[in-house]
């Protein structure tokens, strides 16, 4: 038997419904006595909310099934165990769908969804994060203008990788942050233009800019998060000033098995040789170390400056222009992999999932 093409199959999956899953968030939350709560039982809210889009709009818009994780995951304590329960959840749930949206709460969807990328490498399906910085109903809502462009850049089948849309924008999962506060148009991708936008109430993607179109391999063996401390990375920002004692006590806590390191520039830190003998020390003893740099654009290039020889001889990698929440979320991954330390240094310094 001849085997089945990429085509067949996505037209094969093209009658197939989304998945929403609803994690929690501003975006479902109401009314309370003491301010905006969560609350349970969303899909009906959504549903009388998308009837009130205009026909034409409505009616373009594909069919949906929602669940809702239990309990609510709470962005602002979102952890490493909560990112694979979602992650877990769209395996289990992907071959009966065509697409999966993910509604979450901005302050660590960039984190979330980052982590959903390492986890579903190579898922072959749109996977779209999406949230909203008020809630749905509300006054001057962008809820359901994101709900509604997340369904339908879940519908792309070109589209086989994790991403966030927001504000009519579709960034790689693993190039985005929330930038703002409290603007509607909160999240950004600093070092790589869009992969898709709305146009019209239309989806359109760059098929240039998005992994398919790149060829990336299948997915590596899979992770246990389970066998980790949730802060079982630490993430370490230099500071003028910053006291080799402080590093040392970080890097020795049981716990902590890797650390990112945001230093300045190009890659730079202090010329301190207890701070160097301290990262050198935590390397040796098996700890996997990066760095980025602590301007939001750009890249680092440890060893082009002098004052970035020690992370070099400290073996520290470099993260390029990673976002510290892809960065982060990536050593989180390959410290839960089975796999051995010289390979974890290998795959950081690979692009997994766009990210670099």
């Amino acid at each position: 038997m001849p085997p089945i093409s990429r085509e067949t199959r996505d037209d094969s999956r093209r009658h197939l419904p989304l998945l929403v899953i609803y994690t929690g968030g501003t975006i479902g939350m109401v009314p309370s006595k003491r301010g905006l709560a969560a609350s349970p039982h969303f899909e009906p809210r959504l549903r009388n909310a998308l009837v009130t889009l205009p026909q034409e709009r409505r009616d373009a818009l594909p069919t949906f099934d929602v669940i809702e994780t239990s309990p609510a995951i709470d962005s602002s304590a979102a952890s490493p165990h909560d990112w694979q329960r979602l992650a877990d959840l769209a395996k289990a749930r992907q071959s009966g769908y065509k697409g999966i949206v993910i509604l979450h709460g901005t302050d660590t969807l960039a984190w979330t969804a980052s982590s959903l990328a390492f986890q579903l490498q190579g898922i072959g399906i749109p996977i779209v994060v999406t949230g909203a910085m008020r809630p749905l109903g509300s006054d001057g809502s962008d809820a359901l203008d994101n709900i509604e462009a997340a369904l339908r850049f879940a519908s792309c089948p070109e589209l086989q990788e994790v991403a966030v849309c927001f504000a009519g924008k579709l960034t790689r999962a693993t190039r985005t942050r929330k930038q703002h506060t409290h603007a509607l148009d909160a999240f950004d991708s600093p070092n790589l233009a869009p992969i898709g936008e709305l146009v019209d109430h239309h989806p359109v993607i760059k098929p240039s800019r998005t992994l398919a179109a790149q060829g990336r391999p299948a997915p590596p063996t899979a992770a246990d998060y389970q066998t980790l401390h949730p802060s079982a990375v630490a993430r370490i920002v230099l500071w003028p000033g910053i006291d080799a004692k402080l590093v040392r006590q970080w890097l020795s806590n049981a716990h902590v098995r890797g650390a990112l390191l945001e230093v300045w520039g190009g890659g730079n830190i202090p010329d301190d040789s207890a701070l160097a003998n301290t990262l050198a020390e935590a390397s040796a003893s098996g700890r996997l170390l990066a760095a980025i740099s602590q301007c939001p654009k750009g890249e680092i290039s440890i060893g082009a400056y002098a004052a970035s020889h020690s992370l070099e001889n400290a073996n520290v990698l470099s993260g390029g222009d990673m976002t510290p929440e892809a960065a982060m979320t990536k050593l989180f991954h390959l410290l839960a992999l089975p796999i051995s330390h010289e390979a974890r240094r290998h795959r950081f310094m690979a692009s997994l999932a766009g990210e670099r």
